[in-house]
């Protein structure tokens, strides 16, 4: 079923009688050391699962970061009054429930989420682990170096990952810079070793200069990047020198970013100049709405979606039903861990591929 399909009055007859939120704690199959920018990230974030309920008793749940919303704010309205299946939500007041009313929706039409955006994706969604962090430095008093990267690899391969995002740039905070650029090149090397079939992806937060992420290209190019991320912060001229780089050395490598308090005018604007390729606006504060507004446009220009989902394993199951629902998202990021309460077993990860079920909504069972 598309959203053409479907009648225009499909959510009459359903008032929103409740919006309740409650405490979410995600945990990571092991602690996650630091990055280019921060410190280390711990075993796993908190944030709020909101849960909206009607007077014909159905309820849609979903997770949202940040301070808690005004709960009462669409009390009392009718569901057809501040969601459309065909777009989104289309109250101002509603967006802090982007993703309990798409649930809610879903479930009330009886399809699965990604056939409410349209099915125009492949239900068996590739993924990357995007848990691949400076695992070389820790711990401080005796760091484990390459082996201990090596080490959250193999944890990942196990678990079903055959694609890994490794986090560079530890010259920009943690290493002096040269040193820090030569051990990134060493992980890198190691892993593309270890692991000769996988993609592989890197991931700088900013931590490089334009001279320096052309240099690391150079030396890189014989381990079959499939993209960098986040080289630096985006502008146009240090974006320009990185591609004709990559132009005149016939370079497939992908350059994405847009993930960190994005621009996203100017991020479009890049993407249209042929800066970028992949666009990485984050799955919940950007948000399903607006990636469904905006998906045409990227895929008009030329460029594709993969919308950023560090932080909550729950994430990666939103970014999954978008891929598999507006299409034009080759990839998603996917972090490992469970969710405290939240049943998500009707997910399945296989061979570098996230299943999707064909349950109402998302699938995901809230307990509690």
């Amino acid at each position: 079923m598309s959203t053409a399909a479907l009648p225009a009055d499909a959510l009459s007859g359903h008032r929103i009688t409740s919006v309740d939120s409650a405490p979410l704690r995600s945990r990571y199959p092991r602690t996650i050391g630091r990055n280019a920018r921060l410190g280390a990230h711990g075993d796993g974030p908190e944030a709020l699962a909101i849960t909206v309920r009607t007077d014909t008793g159905v309820s849609g749940w979903g997770i949202y970061e940040g301070p808690e919303p005004d709960l009462g704010a669409c009390i009392g309205l009718p569901l057809e009054e501040i969601f459309d299946p065909a777009v989104g939500v289309i109250a101002p007041r509603a967006l802090p429930l982007d993703i309990a009313l798409h649930d809610l929706a879903a479930t009330i039409l009886g399809i699965p989420v990604h056939r409410m955006l349209g099915g125009h994706g492949a239900l068996a969604v590739d993924c990357y682990s995007g848990a691949i962090y400076f695992d070389d430095l820790d711990p401080e008093q005796d760091p484990r170096g390459t082996a201990g990267v090596l080490a959250s690899c193999a944890a990942d391969w196990e678990a079903g990952y055959r694609a890994f995002k490794l986090k560079i740039g530890r010259g920009n905070r943690w290493m002096p810079v040269v040193a820090g650029f030569d051990r990134d090149l060493e992980v890198l090397q190691a892993v593309r070793t270890a692991y000769p079939g996988a993609r592989l992806m890197v991931d700088m937060n900013d931590g490089y200069s334009p001279e320096q992420t052309v240099r690391f290209l150079d030396t890189a190019q014989e381990w079959d990047l499939f993209w960098i991320e986040e080289p630096f912060a985006e502008h146009r001229s240090g974006l320009a020198l990185v591609r004709e780089h990559l132009t005149r050395n016939g370079s497939e490598v992908l350059v994405a970013d847009g993930e960190f308090e994005p621009d996203v005018g100017l991020v479009l604007d890049l993407a249209r100049e042929g800066l970028l390729d992949v666009l990485l606006m984050d799955v919940l504060s950007f948000g399903f709405t607006a990636w469904r507004r905006l998906m045409p446009t990227v895929h008009e220009i030329g460029a594709v979606a993969s919308p950023h989902a560090w932080g909550h394993p729950l994430k990666t199951l939103y970014a999954a039903q978008l891929a598999a629902g507006l299409g034009n998202i080759d990839v998603v990021e996917s972090v490992p861990g469970t969710t405290d309460g939240v049943d998500a077993s009707a997910y399945r990860l296989q061979d570098g591929r996230i299943t999707l079920p064909a349950t109402p909504g998302f699938a995901l069972e809230l307990s509690g």
